[in-house]
């Protein structure tokens, strides 16, 4: 009622309306003096929407803080405690879900993240990087004292031209040290061969350390930089050796012509030794001179250096992939598999126009079901993820230019850290070694010497060099891979004959015992179908140690 002393406002009243929020307005209009929601001036169609209105009243004065706080932060908790659990299980169920449709191929495509991740990554697959090298065996060179050179007594000069590309040379040249050891003779450095497919006019000198080649050979023979001006003037014999000769060829055919003429010329100098059947100390002497007289120029070794240190930067491995995916290649073995028509016919007019290369008509398709082909790209790509080796992978091409119009492209889908001695080097580093294929290829020789990992695609010539360096230098790591039955696998899966996962498993079986481990060289029935001495130097200059010879 209006007026009076009665109608006033009690203290505990006035306070608690002020305390009142916003929210609570709702609550106080519904209820009277009781705190009880009063129905008698509803009509009866309203009684529905007075029963919402007070489960809606309850459940906001439950929530409200005040004389339900220890209740409120109760419920708060349990509700918290209830969606984290639920957000877990959902997250682990699409975890499991994802696991169980994820293939391995799938895996290795995850993108890196960290260098934890990358090394975490190298430290589970850590057997696909081990090194199969055994103590069990050492470097066995050193010279016999009764094969120090006589410096008083010389037959005669040899000259030698040296043929094909940087590795033939080079192994053309280690034979042609071991023919003068043979007939007694003194040995001119080399003139290398500038009319090969690159046309690269270096010389020995600005390939490799010229005054280092004279001195580690001293004891071995004499090497001098030109004839002695008395036969600077006398007409060599021009002679080009007979391939795969036995040391006898020499040392009594060779001798009396040399003894007769004074200088020979040798126009070749590819394969004119054998690979077996050569007195001990003179495959010791081709090993020296081929692993450690035959040293790269100091402007190449130290970039070749910096290279592999790029590469094994933050400490991860690297794998030297020897892609000969490369026209002179493709056209010299008649292999096209993936090319366009005309590319393929590119290559053919080029295997024609080119004499010295004996076989024109090629069928390239049944070569490469004979495992007689470069590997392409794609066959690359399939194979090293087929022997675990994850995406994220450091790979680095030591060889030339990839031949085709889609190039490395199928490589790069599946491992995109590509590298070369291109995009490795800064064009200033370059720029000493422009149009000096040999001198380029001195570097990509360096970088596959030093890699956790060589795999070659085809057995040319580097391949067999650096396969053998590697064996001389503790057995590292050398894929040689099974190309007839890889190619035969890799059709089969994608006829939809073979899955991934049956693909993979038997690559993986194939190459079990193909990846560098100490075997002894394998003797064939003639020297072109046997191991190449220079790609397996074991046995002559690898020896097992001898307490492993007495048991």
């Amino acid at each position: 009622m209006p007026g009076g002393e009665n109608c006033r406002t009690s203290p505990l009243a006035a306070t608690i309306k002020t305390r009142r929020r916003p929210v609570d307005f709702v609550e106080y209009a519904e209820e009277n003096g009781n705190g009880k929601v009063d129905f008698t001036a509803q009509n009866h169609h309203q009684l529905g929407h007075h029963q919402h209105r007070i489960r809606t009243v309850s459940l906001i004065r439950y929530m409200r803080p005040g004389r339900y706080l220890g209740r409120w932060i109760f419920g708060a908790l349990m509700l918290l405690m209830v969606s984290t659990m639920f957000v877990k299980i959902m997250l682990i169920h699409f975890f499991l879900r994802v696991n169980a449709t994820m293939s391995s191929r799938d895996f290795l495509q995850l993108p890196r993240t960290s260098l934890e991740a990358r090394d975490l990554m190298h430290a589970k697959n850590s057997e696909i990087w081990t090194n199969p090298g055994t103590d069990k065996y050492y470097k066995c060179i050193a010279r016999p004292s009764k094969e120090i050179r006589d410096k008083t007594i010389s037959n005669g000069y040899i000259l030698v031209h040296a043929n094909g590309g940087l590795n033939q040379m080079r192994t053309g040249i280690s034979d042609m040290v071991a023919v003068a050891k043979l007939m007694n003779a003194s040995l001119v450095v080399p003139l290398l061969d500038h009319k090969s497919f690159w046309t690269d006019p270096s010389e020995f000198k600005d390939i490799f350390n010229r005054k280092h080649f004279i001195r580690a050979l001293e004891h071995d023979i004499e090497v001098l930089e030109s004839l002695p001006p008395s036969l600077a003037n006398v007409k060599p014999l021009m002679k080009a050796p007979v391939s795969w000769s036995k040391a006898s060829y020499y040392s009594r055919e060779i001798l009396k012509l040399l003894k007769r003429h004074k200088v020979i010329e040798f126009t070749h100098t590819d394969s004119r030794l054998a690979n077996n059947g050569i007195p001990d100390f003179i495959q010791k002497l081709r090993c020296h001179a081929m692993y450690e007289a035959l040293r790269f120029t100091e402007e190449i070794e130290q970039l070749g250096k910096k290279l592999v240190n790029r590469l094994r930067e933050n400490g991860e491995p690297y794998i030297a992939l020897h892609l000969r995916y490369e026209k002179d290649m493709l056209a010299f073995t008649g292999c096209n598999h993936n090319l366009t028509r005309k590319e393929s016919e590119e290559l053919r007019k080029l295997r024609y126009k080119t004499k010295h290369w004996k076989e024109k008509r090629i069928n390239g398709t049944e070569k490469r079901l004979q495992g007689g082909c470069p590997m392409t790209p794609r066959e690359a790509a399939l194979f090293l993820e087929a022997m675990g080796y994850p995406s994220n992978t450091k790979i680095c091409i030591v060889a030339g230019e990839i031949f085709g119009q889609n190039g490395l492209k199928a490589l790069q889908e599946r491992y995109p850290n590509i590298y070369s001695h291109s995009n490795l080097a800064t064009e200033q580093e370059l720029e000493p070694f422009t149009q000096r294929h040999n001198q380029l290829a001195a570097l990509d020789y360096i970088i596959a010497l030093h890699s956790d990992v060589f795999l070659y695609t085809y057995d040319g010539n580097m391949a067999k060099a650096v396969r053998g360096h590697r064996l001389f230098e503790g057995f590292r790591k050398t894929i040689n891979p099974d190309k007839k039955n890889l190619v035969r696998l890799i059709d089969e899966m994608d006829n939809k004959k073979l899955t991934w996962e049956e693909f993979a498993t038997q690559v993986r079986g194939l190459h079990v015992n193909r990846t560098g481990a100490p075997n002894a060289r394998v003797v064939g029935d003639s020297p072109k179908l046997e191991e190449n001495f220079y790609a397996n130097p074991f046995p002559g200059c690898v020896c097992p140690r001898p307490e492993e010879k007495t048991k």
